[in-house]
């Protein structure tokens, strides 16, 4: 169930390539801000003078259709396409006020920081337990098997596994079925504590009952993370995003709270989207 957004929050959108701010005392809320973001692939531009502000502890949704730029923005947050050697960026990514992409950033650092779920669960080749313990002990987070045994209770607890795997915590975690292997990847990315989580198409591949139950499991964790999902399911997107970026071909055409985007959409183009128009 989406939170009411803040009453402060202004009901229309930006123009395009604006960002969408509050005129709350919320600047605190603020926890990533991209300023004049550009990407190419080689001499194929990707993106094209992104600007948005992402909040604290909100679900923020990007859709728009395959190809438009949504997941390469994600991975624009984490550092991620810096392992492909074709890419160039230009522009501000700041997360806390610091530039994520200045040259002393690292990014062991900042990906522990930024967690990241995939669109297929890619659960490590190892048991359940060690899948969610092994990047906590890698990052000092913990040391003593008693620390571990209770951060690994407190991250499977967090994802909504815990009840199924408390007594086969020993076991591989690719024997569990595809909607427990994603609950675990995402108890995996918040064991090591992130202030953000990324989620990319994180539902495409389960079944209708595991997307309800990573769905409600996005409201909840929520409280205590910054989520920022990529859909191409619009009412998913409606059921579980405070805010909903819409892309086109490499830009934002629209951002604005959830609701209000959804109800009356300040572009044609955004309302032709969300209605199936196109896609």
């Amino acid at each position: 169930m989406n939170s009411q957004a803040p009453e402060a929050t202004p009901q229309h959108a930006p123009s395009v390539g604006q960002p969408y701010t509050r005129n709350d005392e919320a600047s605190h809320d603020l926890s990533i801000r991209v300023r004049d973001l550009n990407l190419w692939y080689g001499k194929n531009q990707a993106l094209t003078d992104i600007n948005i502000d992402l909040f604290r502890k909100n679900v923020t949704a990007l859709i728009g259709p395959s190809g438009c730029g949504k997941s390469t923005f994600l991975r624009c947050l984490n550092r991620m396409n810096d392992l492909i050697p074709s890419v160039r960026t230009e522009g501000l990514v700041e997360m806390d006020g610091q530039d994520v992409n200045a040259p002393k950033m690292d990014e062991v650092a900042l990906r522990r920081r930024v967690g990241m779920v995939f669109q297929k669960p890619n659960p490590f080749p190892k048991s359940i337990f060690e899948n969610v313990a092994y990047a906590p002990r890698m990052h000092d987070l913990v040391s003593r098997k008693a620390d571990q045994d209770e951060l690994v209770e407190k991250a499977l607890r967090s994802a909504g596994l815990w009840n199924e795997v408390k007594d086969k915590l020993q076991e591989p975690g690719t024997s569990l079925s595809g909607g427990q292997q994603q609950r675990l990847c995402i108890a995996r990315a918040i064991a090591v504590q992130p202030d953000v989580i990324l989620m990319d198409e994180p539902t495409s591949a389960l079944d209708p009952i595991s997307t309800a139950t990573i769905e409600d499991l996005m409201d909840k964790l929520k409280k205590d993370f910054t989520i920022i999902t990529v859909t191409h399911n619009m009412q998913q997107a409606a059921r579980v995003a405070d805010y909903t970026a819409f892309f086109h071909l490499g830009e934002i055409i629209e951002y604005n709270d959830t609701k209000v985007m959804f109800s009356t959409p300040a572009k044609k183009k955004t309302e032709d989207y969300i209605s199936g128009r196109y896609g």
